[in-house]
């Protein structure tokens, strides 16, 4: 094998591997930085590179005061409080830096339901990639594609380099420090189903990035005895339409209308909260539970008066659309029979005003307490032709399980850290039950220019 001498290496070139790469080029000359990249540079960029990267954000240069109280929520009060503090604390100048390098910052309309203030990088992940890739070869960064990261090599447990295969060509790349950001497991079938079971394997990817995320980094470092953390059996999913062929094509206006399986039948309450709150689950329990896990929004041509009722339509598909529910039903492969006697139950049990319908706030017009399962909010009859309807699938976006980290995004072994190892992004287990909205991202970004902040730290303590 060929040895090649490099400072500090970055695995992955999504958010967190970009600015761990940019940040520890910036900060101290000398030290040569390599980014390595199992993909192509056309595919490079990981699931940021398709991501609206919705940042939870008030506004450019501040969270919101009760963010660390928010993200212990989101995880049962089971996530590590000093991560999410370090996140809130390091996120206003994260973002500052990012603008420094050509990003431009908005605050987006996100969908239709009111949620957490957010920002969002114009142009979305693409812009994302693009600019900082740029700013991280112009910083000196050297970038490696078609290389495919191995294993670590370590002598008396510090990290000394990374074993690549690039062109079916094995080389070892020496360096003091490597830092892991390679996603998660979502493209990995055997740990997919291994994790949530079977079935799991064939579960679609919300964008194509997902398809390099198998694992890797989390099985080099478990190799070399890092500690696991996260929920193994948490994932971030959503719904999207099976027709569609683009990424992420979301549809959320599963709310305002009814879901029924392939017989017919209603399965859960579609307006128990605002979307980004029962999305997730939504999402895992139609696939896992869901006779060929499809089902179908069904809706009438009120969604259509609703004010901006296409930015929670991500798809390319127009909805399939019939004059009558039978015609309806016999075009989406539904029993027309069951369909029509589940409206007819759904539309009895709409006994609220509908004039006090809201799309954009859970708005209390719950159907009758008879309707099983109920539906809580956006209670309101399907009557008005045409009819319409989205063939649903779950989607998965990310996986919850991960490397124990540290709030210096250090891998942890034995409740210390690895000397010259370090992780940021989908690799690390923080996350638990379910995703922090819009965060996934954002703690991509501050815990990636941490850890290259750290190695370089790292280094110069050498």
């Amino acid at each position: 094998m060929n040895a090649q001498s490099h400072d500090i290496i970055v695995v992955g070139q999504g958010a967190a591997g970009l600015a761990a790469a940019l940040a520890a080029a910036q900060a101290a000359r000398g030290i040569r930085v390599t980014l390595v990249d199992k993909a192509s540079e056309q595919e490079a960029g990981g699931n940021t590179r398709w991501s609206p990267s919705y940042m939870r954000m008030a506004s450019p240069d501040r969270v919101e005061p009760s963010f660390v109280h928010d993200m212990l929520t989101a995880t049962q009060h089971q996530g590590d409080e000093a991560y999410f503090a370090r996140l809130a604390k390091e996120a206003p100048a994260t973002v500052k830096w990012i603008a420094a390098q050509g990003v431009t910052f908005i605050q987006p309309v996100y969908y239709l339901a009111k949620g957490p203030p957010r920002i969002q990088p114009e142009g979305g992940g693409p812009a994302v990639v693009k600019q900082l890739a740029l700013a991280a070869k112009a910083a000196g960064v050297i970038f490696r594609y078609n290389c495919a990261a191995q294993a670590l090599t370590s002598e008396r447990g510090r990290v000394t380099g990374l074993v690549v295969t690039h062109d079916g060509v094995q080389e070892t790349l020496e360096a003091s420090a490597v830092i892991l950001c390679s996603g998660g497991f979502e493209g990995d079938g055997a740990a997919m189903r291994e994790h949530f079971g079977e079935g799991a394997q064939t579960m679609r990817l919300i964008s194509p990035g997902g398809k390099f995320n198998t694992g890797d980094g989390i099985k080099m470092a478990v190799a070399l005895g890092a500690a696991l953390s996260g929920d193994w059996n948490g994932m971030h999913a959503e719904p999207v339409d099976a027709r569609s062929k683009n990424s992420a094509p979301v549809v959320l206006v599963y709310p305002y209308g009814i879901v029924v399986d392939k017989h017919g039948q209603r399965f859960f309450d579609e307006g128990y909260g605002l979307v980004h709150e029962t999305w997730e689950w939504f999402a895992r329990g139609m696939h896992f539970k869901v006779p060929g896990s499809i089902a179908f929004a069904i809706l009438d041509s009120r969604l259509l008066a609703i004010q901006g009722y296409e930015r929670a339509i991500r798809s390319e598909v127009p909805p399939v659309s019939a004059g009558t529910l039978a015609e309806l039903a016999k075009l989406i492969g539904v029993d027309a029979d069951k369909l029509a006697a589940t409206v007819a139950v759904y539309n009895a049990a709409c006994t609220g005003d509908p004039n006090t319908f809201d799309a954009t706030r859970c708005d209390g017009l719950a159907a009758s307490h008879t309707l099983q399962p109920p539906k809580s909010n956006w209670a309101r009859t399907i009557q008005e032709p045409p009819f319409l309807a989205y063939p649903l699938v779950g989607a998965v976006a990310y996986t919850f399980g991960g490397l124990a980290t540290d709030a210096s995004a250090r891998v942890l072994r034995d409740g210390l850290a690895i000397p010259g190892l370090y992780a940021a992004g989908e690799i690390t287990g923080h996350f638990y039950a379910t995703a922090p909205n819009a965060v996934s991202v954002l703690r991509a970004f501050v815990f990636g220019r941490i850890a290259g902040l750290e190695a370089v730290s790292f280094l110069q303590g050498l």
